[in-house]
């Protein structure tokens, strides 16, 4: 059994690593020992997540996919959300998760019977967290939404600054050939952010 460790922020000013060291403690005390992490900055509430179908695809029958919260793995709408839960079924990855509870059974030892009933229970418990995390997804983006029209009416909205120095950080190492991954790696940056860095310095320099 190898326990895989995936760690997800909604953005590139979060940070991904954040939880990895409460997943080392919940392995540590169960004196097991987690054989991979993979970590990404990209919305929960997107399928396109490369780092997240990887470990499925590197895993096999009975693997562990850990995680912190259940939202670390979804807010996905219902059907993306099956779409996820087939390929999880598909690869028999039991997901544990430091937020619940009932997952915690399936690192442990114990009789064919129980392991079946408990991923059975562990199954209608993911479903569930899994629907209250989309409706959080939504509440906050309505609530953010209204803030913003409030604020563009009183003529207070500026959007969300710019890190000027971030920017140009990536872009000085992509353009010493650096690869797309390293620079994911150091900085933190999905690769949808590179893509959009990089799409807007052509734009401008094309208008130059």
């Amino acid at each position: 059994m190898f326990i895989r460790a995936y760690l997800r922020a909604s953005t590139d000013q979060q940070d991904s690593q954040r939880a990895r060291a409460d997943l080392d403690s919940f392995a540590s005390e169960r004196g097991l020992t987690i054989a991979a992490y993979y970590s990404e900055n990209e919305s929960g509430a997107s399928l396109t997540r490369p780092e997240l179908f990887r470990l499925l695809d590197d895993s096999s029958p009975g693997d562990v996919l850990l995680i912190e919260q259940v939202d670390r793995l979804s807010r996905l709408t219902g059907p993306d959300w099956d779409v996820l839960k087939a390929k999880i079924q598909e690869k028999r990855v039991r997901v544990v998760a430091l937020d619940l509870p009932t997952s915690w059974q399936l690192v442990a030892q114990g009789d064919d019977l129980t392991k079946r009933m408990l991923e059975a229970l562990n199954g209608m418990m993911l479903d569930m967290l899994a629907a209250i995390a989309r409706k959080d997804y939504e509440d906050r983006r309505r609530r953010t939404a209204q803030g913003i029209a409030k604020a563009k009416e009183a003529g207070k909205y500026t959007g969300r600054p710019v890190n000027h120095a971030r920017v140009k950080n990536i872009l000085d190492m992509l353009a010493k050939d650096m690869s797309w991954s390293q620079v994911c790696d150091i900085t933190g940056a999905s690769r949808s952010t590179l893509a959009r860095l990089v799409k807007e310095q052509r734009a401008s320099t094309t208008i130059l």
